[in-house]
């Protein structure tokens, strides 16, 4: 299943965004790959961010379960990005238009 989401990000927070991710928490690395996940890339343009994922399940919309890694990463990413008020990054999905599968 391929997915793509758009978030965004706070003004003046792209370095440590980025930093952050350069330095991904090994277990958090091991539940995305036990989650299904198979690639998943974030790109930056200003301070829009698209993620595209390829996985095993859904990702947009699917909230892991509470007390999870990815709740902790949220939590210590929230103050870099829009996020909902449980600290879950707002993501909104965006529509394939074309695939080419090579």
């Amino acid at each position: 299943m391929r997915q793509a989401w758009v978030m965004k990000l706070k003004p003046g927070c792209e370095a440590e965004y980025k930093k952050r991710h350069d330095e991904l928490w090994p277990e958090l690395a091991e539940a995305l790959r036990r989650g299904g996940l198979r690639n998943f890339s974030i790109y930056r343009h200003g301070l829009t961010l698209f993620a595209y994922v390829e996985s095993d399940s859904p990702v947009v919309n699917s909230k892991p379960p509470a007390g999870s890694i990815q709740w902790k990463w949220w939590a210590m990413m929230a103050p870099l990005m829009e996020t909902n008020p449980d600290t879950s990054p707002v993501m909104e999905p965006v529509e394939e238009m074309f695939y080419f599968p090579g």
